[in-house]
């Protein structure tokens, strides 16, 4: 079966001395992954389709298992984000996890549309960890694990929220102690219902203190920790990135 289809490269491999395969986050087929034959010589015709992050249109046969490339063509390769080492780690983190949280062949449109207006956002100068952690929400909101956060998971109080938990998912009310839970800032919970509300596209310039950012950070790394439980590499390297700011 002949496929047209928007696609963003999410991972490479080289495959044989000349070939590469893809994975391919696709707006209407999902991820896919694509043999791309002769990818690696020089003059190919395929370069820069099968690079990191390219966004164009891909044209394959699809078969059970793999897809075989015939013609493509790139309509952004955010120029911008992949000449700047730290805003490419955020992108490289998106994606991997992306990859590890989603099913092959499985129509994702409204996932897709995240990722694409994440990484349109990155090349064009917002903040690169609050774009990734918005995109996690987003990614949690499309697998299942959306955190509840306009009323208290416990008791289904919807006054004085002040409180995380990760331990049951989501806010809890001043009725409640558990000494786990993360005390926040109101401009945390704004920021953490923002992130699920808003589409990353309608996103506008905002400034968050360092203090939000941190509880932002403890809570995202803390609920995908409880619920998630996947190693990255890329998210390792964030880690060294930061250690060594």
């Amino acid at each position: 079966m002949i496929i047209k289809a928007e696609g963003v490269v999410i991972k490479t491999m080289d495959y044989g001395e000349t070939n590469k395969i893809i994975t391919l986050f696709t707006k209407q087929y999902g991820k896919v992954s694509i043999l791309v034959k002769g990818a690696k010589k020089p003059k190919s015709r395929f370069h820069s389709l099968v690079q990191m992050f390219s966004h164009g249109e891909y044209i394959f046969f699809l078969g059970k298992e793999m897809g075989t490339l015939n013609h493509g063509e790139v309509e952004q390769r955010f120029t911008d984000m992949i000449e700047d080492i730290e805003k490419t780690a955020y992108a490289a983190y998106m994606v991997e996890l992306l990859d590890k949280m989603t099913e092959s062949k499985v129509p994702q449109p409204h996932l897709f549309n995240q990722l694409l207006s994440s990484l349109e956002q990155i090349n064009a100068g917002k903040d690169a960890e609050m774009i990734a952690m918005m995109f996690e929400a987003k990614l949690l909101q499309e697998t299942g694990y959306r955190p509840q956060l306009q009323s208290c998971v416990i008791c289904g109080n919807t006054d004085h929220l002040h409180s995380f938990s990760v331990r049951h998912g989501g806010m809890i009310c001043n009725k409640h102690d558990e000494e786990q839970a993360v005390s926040l800032q109101a401009g945390t919970i704004k920021i953490l219902t923002v992130f699920q509300q808003i589409d990353i596209h309608r996103l506008g310039n905002i400034n968050i203190k360092e203090s939000t950012k941190s509880q932002l950070r403890v809570i995202m790394r803390a609920f995908f920790d409880e619920y998630i439980g996947i190693s990255l590499k890329t998210r390792r390297f964030l880690d060294q990135m930061k250690h060594f700011k």
